[in-house]
C-alpha cells in the first residue's frame, strides 16, 4: 500500500505538546518547553487510515511525525541545527515506510523551504505550498461571496506578499482583483514584485492597480486580506481593520491576533486552507479540525501518494503557477474539497457571516 509521512510540530506550545502528552503540557511553561525541544527527538504521533480517492478507490495510509521545535525555537537556533532534527524526524518517515514527507506548518518555510531536507533524504518532499496557494486563493474567493464583496471591484491586500506562497497568491489575484495591495518588509523584493506582475507576457495578466508598502496602515483601504508571513507573532491588529472586511489567515502561527476576533465583531476572519478528505480518513489524532478534513499543506502530501506522485513537488521559494494547477487538478480528481470557513479553529456558520455583515452595516451608518 502506498503510503506518506506528514511533520508537524508545536505552534501554540503548552496546547500542542498537551494534545499528547497531557502532564508535560500542564507542568512546563512555553519557555520551558522551548528550551527542553532542543534535546527532544522526533515523535511518533499517530497513523493516519481510511484516505480513499473518489476516482480510482486506491486506499493509503499515513502517519503523522512531530518534529519537537516550537517556532520560535527554530528562529533561534542556527538553521543548519533545525535541519537537522527535521532530517532526523524525515528519517523516521523513511523507517515506517513512507513513500513521500509532507514539511507541515515552519518546518516547510525555514531556511530554503524544502531543499536541504529533500536533498538530505531518500524519499521525496513536499511542502505542500502549491495546494495551500490554491486554497487560500479559493477560500478568500468564497468569503467575498458570502460577504458580498464584489472581487472584480475591490481591493485585495497581500500581506507577505514577497514571500513563496504570497508571491504566488499575489499573481493569481492581480488577475481578479481592482486593485491590490503588496504589503512585505523588504521594499527592494516588493518593487521587483511590482515589475514581475506589470509585465504583460506573463501567465496571468494583470488587471489590478498594484500598490506597494510596508505599513500595516494600508490595510484599511482592503475589503479582502490574504496574509501568509513567516513571522512568530500576530502582524495584523484590530485598528488596521475597515467594517465589514474579511481576513484569510494562512499563517502558521497566525498573522490575525486573538483580539481582533475579541473586539471587531464586524470583520469575518476565516483560516486559510481547510480542506476535506476523501474516503472515512480518521487521524487518530486531534490536531484542531473536525473529522476528516486537513490544511491543504497536508491535503497536497496525501493527494500526490494517491496519484503515485512521489517526487519532490513542492519544495524551494519559486512555486510556479503550472504547479498550482497541476497539484489543484490532481487533488479534485481524487475527490479533496474546500471546505468550510473555520475562525481560530471554530465553525464559521451562515447566521454568524449574517451578524457580521449585520454590524458592519450598523457600524458604516454610524460613521
Amino acid at each position: 500500500m502506498d503510503s506518506f509521512a506528514f511533520i508537524i510540530h508545536p505552534i501554540d506550545p503548552k496546547r500542542d505538546v498537551s494534545r499528547k502528552f497531557p502532564f508535560l503540557g500542564r507542568i512546563l511553561n512555553e519557555r520551558q518547553i522551548d528550551f527542553f525541544s532542543t534535546f527532544f527527538p522526533p515523535v511518533y504521533i499517530s497513523e493516519i487510515e481510511g484516505v480513499t480517492s473518489a476516482a480510482t478507490g486506491k486506499v493509503v495510509k499515513g502517519w503523522f511525525i512531530a518534529c519537537p521545535y516550537t517556532p520560535r525555537r527554530m528562529m533561534e537556533l542556527p538553521v543548519n541545527a533545525v535541519y537537522r532534527k527535521i532530517i532526523q524526524t524525515g528519517r523516521m518517515a523513511e523507517r515506517l515506510g513512507a513513500d513521500i514527507l509532507g514539511l507541515g506548518a515552519f518546518t516547510s518555510v525555514v531556511g530554503d523551504a524544502g531543499l536541504t531536507i529533500a536533498k538530505a533524504l531518500d524519499i521525496p518532499v513536499t511542502t505542500g505550498d502549491s495546494f495551500t496557494v490554491a486554497m487560500a486563493v479559493q477560500a478568500i474567493r468564497d468569503a467575498a461571496r458570502a460577504m458580498e464583496i464584489r472581487l472584480e471591484e475591490a481591493t485585495v491586500a497581500v500581506v507577505g506578499a514577497t514571500g513563496a506562497i504570497g508571491r504566488v497568491c499575489a499573481e493569481l489575484l492581480a488577475g481578479e482583483a481592482a486593485r491590490l495591495l503588496l504589503i512585505a518588509r523588504d521594499e527592494n523584493k516588493l518593487a521587483r514584485l511590482r515589475e514581475r506582475l506589470s509585465t504583460p507576457d506573463r501567465a496571468v495578466r494583470a488587471r489590478s492597480e498594484l500598490v506597494v508598502g510596508s505599513s500595516m496602515e494600508m490595510l484599511k483601504d482592503a475589503q479582502l486580506i490574504l496574509t501568509v508571513t513567516s513571522s512568530i507573532h500576530d502582524v495584523i491588529r484590530p485598528q488596521y481593520l475597515q467594517a465589514g472586511s474579511v481576513v484569510c489567515d494562512v499563517a502558521r502561527p497566525r498573522d490575525v491576533s486573538a483580539m481582533v476576533a475579541a473586539a471587531r465583531d464586524d470583520i469575518l476572519v476565516i483560516d486559510g486552507g481547510m480542506v476535506d478528505v476523501p474516503g472515512p480518513v480518521n487521524f487518530n489524532f486531534d490536531f484542531g479540525f473536525p473529522e476528516g478534513k486537513a490544511y491543504a499543506c497536508m491535503a497536497e502530501t496525501i493527494a500526490l501518494t494517491l496519484e503515485g506522485r512521489f517526487e519532490d513537488y513542492t519544495v524551494g521559494k519559486d512555486i510556479t503557477l503550472e504547479r498550482v494547477r497541476e497539484i489543484t487538478a490532481i487533488a479534485e480528481r481524487h475527490g479533496f474539497r474546500m471546505s468550510g470557513f473555520r475562525s481560530f479553529e471554530r465553525e464559521v456558520t451562515q447566521e454568524q457571516i449574517e451578524i457580521v455583515r449585520k454590524n458592519a452595516r450598523r457600524g458604516l451608518s454610524r460613521a
